[in-house]
């Protein structure tokens, strides 16, 4: 199965990042311009934690909050799960699955974050895995 290596190196983007400091709506313009549903909160070079539509729809609007002067760093998911490059995309399916988040962080051993890959992209992975394995079946049971 891939690494996440492998599926970063061939996704060649960059994360999406606030920081703790700016506003929820500011975010929230930020995830719009990305067309993305997470951006990870940043302070310097240093990941702080994870802000996304979830924690918009439950900690911002179900709280009554304005999204305009709440900062993300209130309501930002501060304890972030994350994987290393060297993790296989079945391993952070089921990571994600089991606790029920939708975007992981990817950092080095030196907590450098160095992208982020979405349930989406994993399951683009999977499939295209499949199909490979499926062609090659076919191609060796008609040979």
């Amino acid at each position: 199965m891939q690494t996440l290596k492998q599926l970063l190196d061939q996704n060649k983007r960059e994360p999406v990042v606030v920081s703790p400091r700016d506003t929820v709506y500011h975010a929230l313009e930020v995830m719009a311009a990305h067309d993305v549903g997470a951006v990870l909160v940043m302070d310097g070079e240093r990941l702080v934690g994870i802000f996304s539509e979830r924690d918009y729809a439950r900690k911002v609007i179900l709280s009554g909050r304005n999204s305009r002067d709440t900062l993300i760093e209130a309501v930002m998911t501060a304890k972030v799960a994350y994987a290393t490059p060297s993790h296989s995309v079945e391993e952070c399916m089921s990571l994600m699955t089991q606790h029920r988040f939708r975007h992981l962080p990817v950092l080095d051993e030196n907590e450098q974050v160095l992208g982020v890959v979405s349930m989406g992209d994993l399951v683009k992975a999977t499939v295209s895995h499949q199909e490979f394995i499926i062609r090659q079946l076919e191609r060796y049971i008609t040979s």
